[in-house]
């Protein structure tokens, strides 16, 4: 199964291709299918076309639509038998040489897929195609490896303007206490500082037959404030699972453990259990369904340990134009494990994510995200005598820019507002960062 981001590699490579295309001779029935398919609607070009096959193979533009529709449909196995047809007659078609690549790598015929796009590479494309060729030649050969070993280092300076998620205000009414206004401390309301952080990960991939994969990662950073030492974090985190590949279905079983640092001493530990399934509609939709069970211990504040379910669904659409769009809608759940002490912590709620990502050149992605979550609190807060309700929103935007294929630098913009009815929890945050990172 290909990934978001060899997808988008793909969308950027016939996006390219198409100037290349050599020209023929058009019809109503060909002009109306090209159509449809640059409106995304693949399998309405399919249904046009199909029916036709038995008195127009052999045309090359016909085999040449009829192809892309196929493989848009998921009948990627019809795209190669058209496609083999266009590249008989004109066996220097790029465009059709890559689409036939796309379809031998959807039948998992990823060695085969190789070579076409070693072909379409030798034929003489733009130094920014080939670039893009070589990145998805070696995520190819990433995935195929028998036992792929794969990691990262990256380096991230930035601007936090609420390094320890506090609130935007310096005194605060407390109903508890007779609604008497208290003035809150430098550590307790929000902080700005610039930071620096230092990261990196290594990943295993071992594929065990059947189409079962294991998975096994190792992953850890250190970010330290320049001026509020106090705030600085560090974690570590592991993680082992499988995966198993059936046809259009991917199912994933993942668990997961880590340790999180707040200056330089343990302040929570947490180990997940994480299953998903995901189909693959056709050549541009994919639907899933996810589900995680977590425990969060607090070493220092054992009335904070908790119990956490969150379930939902996503979905992603690849557009013609390369632009990979996603979203996805949830449940969560959490309960303090202990009851008696502080199930005022416990809440239910829920919440919508949304985001796309696209090559704005052969080199550069750009992405955005929309998040928004509610927590609705199961008792009454202690000090604010009321139930805590939040709306939590988050907006994120970057660019990722390949200097070569394992270095990029990635600018990032964050912002996270959490409205409150306990001002103490009411606060928004914005980060700016650059981060460099050497894949390797």
């Amino acid at each position: 199964m290909q990934t978001n981001k060899t997808r988008t590699l793909c969308a950027a490579l016939l996006a390219a291709f198409a100037l290349h295309a050599p020209m023929a001779f058009a019809d109503a029935l060909t002009d109306r299918a090209g159509a449809l398919l640059d409106a995304g609607k693949g399998v309405e070009a399919y249904q046009l076309l199909e029916p036709q096959e038995s008195t127009r193979a052999g045309e090359p533009l016909f085999d040449f639509l009829l192809g892309r529709a196929a493989l848009e449909a998921g009948q990627n196995t019809r795209a190669v038998f058209a496609l083999e047809r266009v590249l008989a007659v004109e066996p220097n078609n790029v465009r059709a040489r890559a689409e036939i690549a796309r379809a031998y790598l959807a039948l998992g015929e990823t060695q085969t897929a190789e070579q076409e796009f070693a072909t379409v590479k030798r034929q003489g494309v733009p130094a920014d195609v080939s670039m893009t060729v070589d990145r998805y030649i070696a995520a190819m050969r990433r995935a195929e490896e028998p036992a792929a070993l794969t990691g990262y280092v990256e380096a991230t300076v930035g601007y936090d303007s609420n390094v320890n998620v506090g609130p935007n205000r310096s005194t605060i009414a407390i109903p508890g206490f007779g609604n008497l206004p208290f003035e809150l401390d430098s550590d307790t309301k929000a902080n700005a500082d610039g930071y620096g952080s230092l990261g990196g990960g290594v990943n295993l991939r071992a594929p065990l037959g059947g189409g079962y994969t294991l998975l096994a990662g190792l992953a850890g950073a250190t970010r330290n404030n320049f001026g509020k030492q106090q705030f600085d974090t560090q974690n570590a985190d592991a993680s082992l699972g499988v995966t198993r590949s059936a046809d259009r279905d991917v199912y994933t079983l993942m668990a997961q453990g880590g340790t999180f640092y707040l200056d330089h001493g343990r302040f929570r530990d947490h180990v997940s259990l994480t299953g998903q399934w995901q189909r693959n509609l056709d050549a541009r939709n994919q639907v899933g369904l996810f589900a995680q069970y977590a425990e969060l211990d607090y070493p220092d504040q054992e009335a904070r340990d908790a119990r956490r379910w969150v379930a939902g669904a996503s979905f992603a659409h690849l557009y013609r134009d390369g632009l990979v769009a996603f979203a996805s809608a949830y449940g969560v759940s959490e309960r303090p494990q202990r009851h008696d002490r502080a199930d005022w912590l416990g809440f239910d709620g829920g919440g919508l994510r949304a985001g796309a990502r696209m090559n704005f050149d052969a080199q550069t992605v750009l992405f955005g995200a929309v998040s928004w979550e509610y927590r609705g609190y199961r008792e009454d807060d202690p000090l604010f005598l009321k139930k805590r309700r939040d709306n939590q929103f988050g907006v994120s935007v970057g660019a990722t820019r390949y200097l070569t294929r394992e270095w990029s630098v990635t600018p990032q913009l964050s912002l996270t507002y959490n409205d409150s009815n306990t001002k103490l929890t009411d606060y928004h945050r914005e980060t700016l960062s650059v981060t460099v990172r050497r894949e390797f």
